[in-house]
């Protein structure tokens, strides 16, 4: 781990923690249980007061088993014939019996409210976490202290849930039970109360001290497991598997992978000797307490202090208290440890909601109407538009205005990084600028709220995503194809794309599966990927439609009919349409070019405006298609010269 590392929060954040102790637990516990009851009562009110209750009334029966005992030890120690002995205590017996009955009845009862409270809790987390990440702004993926405050949030926060509520439950029930043996003591005898007590210190202590050492471990091994997570996809996944083979880096991935493997592993051994060491000398100092607790009973014992009968009710108090305690301190120590953990997935939800975009404009009505206004929009503006990514202290934009009108076709030419896929991002919605904004007529985007403006723009992205679902969900993204009109809308945004042809390939057609990895699923190659990106992209009825280089991976026949067809489509449905591109032959024609530099625009105009201004475009312009008068020139070259190199014809 680099030092850079040690600025992170997360190890701020454990640094604060290793001061941690039993106080500051015992300070700690009440918010944890708070957060475990309101968890549970969101998820079913019944399933958590009928927990609850059952394990309260197996308690009040496991005391007065306890108490119960008593009657059958001193008629069974009594003087005189051991049937009559017997005959006396059969009715302690009885009750002893009756109580252990019962009292499993209740428990059962309270483990099944439980089994059935833990996957309501889980649903309930998981659909938070999901409900943010996919709200957050994008920006939020590009920092990488908030992908790992989300990878530890994900990978442990949302497990710890449903298991800090089981936790809870057992630290109640064996609450519950120290207390029911805790009481039978009292009644006993007073002074044996608090030895019992005393003996569950020590592996408290222990317990705490393991749980803090193991999450400061996990915050400690977080960068390293997600780099680890990273190279076991690049060898197991299926997207992965022919690049891995054709540039022979197996070698290189399992070196790197075992370098991550072995810096786990000693850490992790580490981490069990420190945790051994703690539990030896808690079950040292619990042994001394426990020798204390039966000393003190031989000695009332020896005083004449306490009956031989009710010693041997004590005894099994003791029994079945350590036994209680022992679930309590493990409990104690595993809702504290998911606590820790909770806390994470609590803290980056709170994280999370600043991340969330929100109109400035609460009313309804006025969202109602930007959505109704957005379709009929006549000019889109970016005004002095700087944004800088998180972690950078470069801005990708600087001061950028750009202007598209409606119906027009808008072009974003330039080299790799001079910001136009970002400034795309930002006219789409998908990141927020930190200086300038974004206008829709004389509405700014930050006013609107974020679904309402997203739904006024489709998007056909260079890096799209392989849905894994049927190629109708690929175009249609959710839509009913069953719905009225929604299958015409398809079949004419696959013809525009080409993506027809793909289709027509398919075993089921629009329901065929497009994932190899589940049975009777199929594979496309990047262009038939392509050109259902672009079916999406004409599918959805916006008034902008974003092309991303939406070329790349097409041939020259399919590149040039998606151009004519962007072109067509934009015509006849009216819309406005921002088209970023290296292919400088495809822009001919659009009503305006924005040149970008460096985050800069550098020029803007029509295509002969650019040219004759003879800078960035033209020169571009002019390496494009010297290239290709070169390739003609060599095409004729060779063919002259073949011409000339035939024989003569003989006479």
């Amino acid at each position: 781990m680099g030092p850079a590392l040690t600025e992170h929060k997360w190890y701020r954040k454990a640094a604060e923690l290793s001061d941690t102790g039993m106080l500051t637990m015992a300070r700690r516990l009440p918010a944890l249980i708070g957060q475990v009851l309101r968890l549970g009562w969101r998820a079913s009110r019944r399933d958590l007061a009928a927990t609850i209750a059952f394990n309260v009334v197996a308690g009040v029966f496991t005391a007065f088993g306890l108490l119960a005992t008593t009657g059958v030890l001193t008629a069974l120690l009594a003087a005189g014939p051991t049937p009559d002995r017997v005959r006396a205590a059969a009715p302690q017996l009885l009750l002893v019996g009756a109580a252990i009955t019962v009292r499993a009845g209740f428990a059962a009862a309270a483990q099944w409210a439980q089994a059935r409270l833990r996957p309501q809790v889980e649903q309930i987390v998981e659909e938070r976490l999901y409900e943010l990440t996919t709200a957050i702004e994008l920006a939020a993926f590009d920092d990488a202290e908030f992908q790992d405050d989300l990878h530890r949030a994900r990978m442990r926060g949302v497990d710890s849930a449903p298991s800090m509520v089981d936790n809870a439950v057992n630290l109640f029930t064996a609450a519950v039970g120290v207390a029911a043996a805790a009481g039978a003591l009292g009644l006993l005898h007073p002074v044996l109360l608090p030895l019992l007590l005393l003996t569950a210190l020590p592996e408290g202590w222990a317990a705490v001290r393991a749980a803090r050492l193991g999450y400061l471990t996990q915050l400690d091994l977080v960068e390293t497991r997600r780099r680890g997570w990273i190279m076991s996809e690049l060898m197991t996944e299926r997207r992965h598997a022919a690049e891995v083979r054709s540039f022979t880096v197996r070698a290189f991935l399992l070196r790197h992978y075992a370098g991550l493997a072995a810096h786990i592993r000693r850490v992790m051994l580490d981490l069990a000797r420190r945790q051994t060491m703690s539990q030896v000398w808690g079950d040292v100092l619990k042994g001394v307490a426990t020798a204390l607790m039966y000393t003190a009973l031989g000695l009332l014992l020896w005083r004449g202090m306490m009956p031989l009968a009710v010693a041997g009710t004590a005894v099994l108090a003791i029994r079945a208290g350590q036994t209680s305690l022992i679930n309590l301190v493990y409990a104690l120590n595993r809702c504290y440890e998911d606590g820790l953990y909770f806390g994470d997935y609590t803290a980056f939800c709170q994280t999370a909601e600043e991340h969330v975009r929100r109109p400035r404009r609460a009313s309804r009505a006025d969202a109602a109407g930007h959505a109704e206004a957005l379709p009929g929009f006549r000019e889109i503006a970016a005004d002095e538009v700087t944004f800088t990514y998180p972690d950078s202290d470069v801005p990708s934009l600087h001061e950028v205005s750009v202007r598209l009108g409606r119906g027009e076709i808008v072009a974003l030419v330039g080299e790799n990084g001079s910001g136009k896929t970002t400034l795309a991002k930002i006219l789409a919605g998908l990141y927020s600028p930190q200086h300038g904004h974004v206008r829709w007529d004389d509405v700014r985007a930050d006013d609107l709220d974020p679904d309402v403006l997203r739904g006024a723009i489709a998007v056909v992205a260079q890096d799209h995503t392989h849905w894994p679902m049927t190629a109708a969900d690929n175009i249609t993204m959710g839509d009913d194809l069953t719905a009225p009109g929604v299958l015409p809308r398809v079949q004419e945004a696959a013809t525009a794309s080409g993506a027809d042809q793909v289709i027509s390939t398919l075993p089921l057609g629009l329901d065929t599966l497009l994932d190899k990895r589940f049975a009777n699923g199929c594979e496309l190659s990047g262009g038939q990927w392509q050109r259902l990106a672009s079916a999406r992209g004409f599918y959805r009825d916006a008034p902008l439609l974003i092309c991303d280089e939406p070329t790349a991976a097409l041939d020259a026949r399919a590149e040039h009919h998606l151009f004519e067809q962007i072109r067509e489509h934009a015509g006849r449905h009216g819309r406005t349409v921002l088209l970023i591109t290296h292919r400088l032959s495809s822009v001919r024609h659009a009503d305006r070019i924005y040149v970008l530099e460096g985050g800069r625009v550098r020029e803007q105009g029509t295509h002969h405006e650019l040219m004759a201004l003879g800078g960035l475009y033209n020169e571009l312009y002019e390496l494009q298609a010297s290239a290709y008068r070169q390739d003609a020139d060599d095409i004729h070259a060779t063919s002259t010269g073949n011409r000339h190199l035939q024989p003569e014809a003989q006479p």
